[in-house]
């Protein structure tokens, strides 16, 4: 998930984790599969997603809707 929203918005994970504060270890552990965000982290991810506007919407319904 963190890949593809990163990569459709054309983000370098350096950019991700200055939007987020997290380290870059992190990024690369959750795009590596060997973590998951935290509920903090999905919460982060949903408000930048929310600032993308339009393009973000696709990705809140995808990973966010219940």
């Amino acid at each position: 998930m963190v890949r593809e929203i990163r990569q459709s918005f054309k983000l370098t994970q350096v950019k991700l984790v200055t939007m987020l504060e997290v380290s870059l270890h992190t990024i690369n552990r959750w795009e590596n599969g060997q973590t998951r965000p935290s509920p903090l982290a999905m919460k982060q991810i949903k408000q930048l997603l929310h600032q993308m506007a339009e393009p973000g919407e696709a990705f809140l319904a995808k990973y966010f809707q219940k």
